[in-house]
């Protein structure tokens, strides 16, 4: 069963075309205007183990707001799409991770009903050509497009991209670990992840 999903998104201000595999093996190209968000997301693709294409630009010129939320709302589709209806999957996945001074625990359950909560406080208001209020600000979305429960906890706070880099690689980590085929069924007493 090929776990893949192939999207567009195309509004009056941003242009989003992505590609998702889940079962790949980290390969990513991730084409955005900003260079941050690209090494995020790759980061995020490497330690899922998702092989991910995504191509963005900006209709208009304003700020990164629109295109960021667009990435992460399309990408979170296409995590839905792919799983289909679950079935056989771990469902939960956490991890907790060091980078350098930092310490992030994410945990997040694919329940179908989409939660975030995070105790992210950063250092400075940008890294790179993005606001640091971008990241939790992609994260939310992504936990509302794909229907996810996303838990951030920082027992270690440091550089504001220490900290960024160390979510999304342990989200990826937590993916992988929620998208891994363990049964056969889907896994809720209630027969559906809704």
């Amino acid at each position: 069963m090929s776990r893949f999903a192939k999207l567009k998104r195309e509004t009056g201000e941003t242009i989003v075309e992505l590609e998702l595999n889940l079962d790949g093996k980290g390969e990513h190209e991730i084409e955005t205007p900003y260079a941050i968000l690209n090494h995020l997301i790759g980061s995020m693709a490497r330690f899922s183990r998702f092989n991910m294409k995504i191509k963005a630009v900006n209709k208009v010129e304003c700020d990164e707001h629109h295109l960021i939320e667009d990435v992460a709302l399309t990408l979170g589709e296409a995590l839905n799409k792919a799983l289909g209806d679950k079935a056989g999957i771990n469902r939960f996945g956490y991890s907790l991770i060091p980078m350098d001074e930092v310490l992030v625990g994410v945990s997040i359950d694919l329940s179908g009903r989409s939660f975030f909560a995070h105790n992210m406080e950063f250092d400075q208001t940008t890294i790179g050509n993005i606001g640091t209020s971008m990241v939790p600000h992609f994260l939310r979305s992504f936990s509302n497009s794909s229907e996810m429960t996303l838990h951030i906890l920082v027992f270690r706070n440091g550089d504001a991209h220490h900290l960024s880099e160390a979510v999304f690689k342990a989200l990826g980590l937590a993916l992988k670990q929620a998208v891994s085929i363990t049964g056969s069924g889907i896994p809720s007493e209630k027969g559906v992840l809704r």
